[in-house]
């Protein structure tokens, strides 16, 4: 019989213990560099109207102390190596004596706003070495499935296993008589990883800032996230960014953060003719465009140069020319996914009739959850071939 001395004594206190969220502790430079960071993606790269939204929030919420000031905060950007600050001629002030300075944001201030986009966006995501995907589909590739089948002529020999080939080996010639024919060989299954060359449309026009609402800023932080994606987990694959007012033209990342609306109308033709110049140019097999729009396409470019414009409506002539290039998209074998940030009902239709001429896809996001949505879209495609 046991009886209880026997038994390991028993802790009556186990379990979870909560206890109420401590927000980490930071330092004043750090609670102001978030502020910040937001603050020059909305003002698009403009430092001092940033720090003039950064000072009116300060006398606001006490956001600086007399131990360290907004003063402090700038010549610790400076330091740091966020902001530089470039100076005039002296204008003849004396041999020597510096004119007056103007600060601008630094190439490593505009990778940190692309990170920045990309941890709001898709989380925190670490550098991947290898920076390929699966497909769900075999081929070459060097991602283990679990799956096994027959040796085919062609297979490399690090994908053979040894184990179940030997095993195989045994059953099919006994043990007295070793032997290992090519009849008996086992290859496991690797994942075909594909690659993914992206267009990234986004429409700069006017009506993008249109009665009070900030559609280009979610549109941007979408852009820098994206391409931190791409240049961090995916490196094979390429992103080409371009933007669309009344033409469209291509723009480096680095020029991201400084993207503005202009007085433009919407020539989405010139951006989807621009697009699929750029991947006619790609190797990759597998190609898509992403386009972010408010929808109303309002402007073409016409073969003497002069613009035909018309912002009252849907012009049929212009929309039939979109129609016309979202065929053409398709009979190239490139999707188009268009990221719709209106609600209005006539330029859903719109959408609706463009996604069914390419047989593309369509989200109605608005501007909640426009990130997440791309970031789930580009991952799913990239887990199979686009055709």
């Amino acid at each position: 019989m046991v009886t209880d001395k026997f038994l390991p004594e028993r802790n009556m206190h186990k379990g979870f213990r909560f206890s109420p969220y401590e927000a980490p502790e930071l330092t004043p430079f750090e609670k102001l560099f978030d502020i910040f960071q937001e603050l020059i993606t909305h003002t698009s790269g403009d430092v001092d109207e940033a720090l003039d939204w950064l000072r009116e929030l300060d006398k606001e919420y006490d956001l600086t102390d007399e131990d360290y000031t907004i003063d402090d905060f700038i010549e610790d950007l400076k330091a740091k190596g966020f902001l530089r600050e470039e100076f005039k001629d002296s204008g003849g002030q004396g041999e020597g004596e510096k004119g007056e300075g103007s600060l601008s944001i630094t190439a490593k201030m505009e990778r940190i706003i692309r990170q920045r986009a990309l941890d709001q966006i898709f989380g925190k995501i670490k550098r991947s070495g290898a920076g390929n995907h699966r497909t769900g589909k075999s081929g070459q590739g060097d991602e283990h499935t679990g799956d096994l089948r027959e040796y085919r002529f062609g297979d490399g020999l690090e994908h053979i296993s040894m184990t179940e080939s030997l095993k195989n080996a045994q059953i099919n010639h006994g043990l007295d008589s070793f032997s290992l024919n090519e009849d008996d060989l086992v290859v496991e299954d690797t994942q075909y990883k594909a690659q993914m060359s992206t267009v990234l449309m986004i429409d700069i026009s006017h009506s993008m800032i249109l009665y009070g609402e900030d559609r280009i800023t979610p549109a941007k932080k979408v852009a820098m996230a994206l391409a931190e994606l791409i240049t961090t987990r995916y490196p094979k694959d390429t992103l080409d960014i371009l933007v669309f007012g009344n033409d469209a033209w291509p723009i480096p990342i680095k020029e991201l953060p400084y993207l503005k609306v202009g007085p433009y109308h919407t020539n989405t033709v010139a951006g989807l003719q621009l697009a699929m110049d750029m991947l006619r140019r790609k190797r990759n097999t597998n190609k898509q465009i992403f386009m972010i729009t408010d929808g109303k396409p309002s402007c073409l470019r016409l073969p003497d140069g002069n613009y035909y414009k018309n912002s009252v409506g849907l012009d049929d002539y212009i929309v039939e020319k979109c129609y016309n290039m979202a065929r053409m998209a398709r009979k190239l074998h490139i999707p188009i996914t268009t990221f719709m940030i209106a609600q209005d009902p006539y330029l859903m239709q719109f959408v609706r009739h463009f996604t069914e001429a390419n047989k593309g896809k369509a989200f109605f996001t608005g501007l909640q959850g426009l990130g997440e949505m791309i970031f789930e879209d580009y991952e799913a495609n990239r887990k199979k071939r686009l055709k």
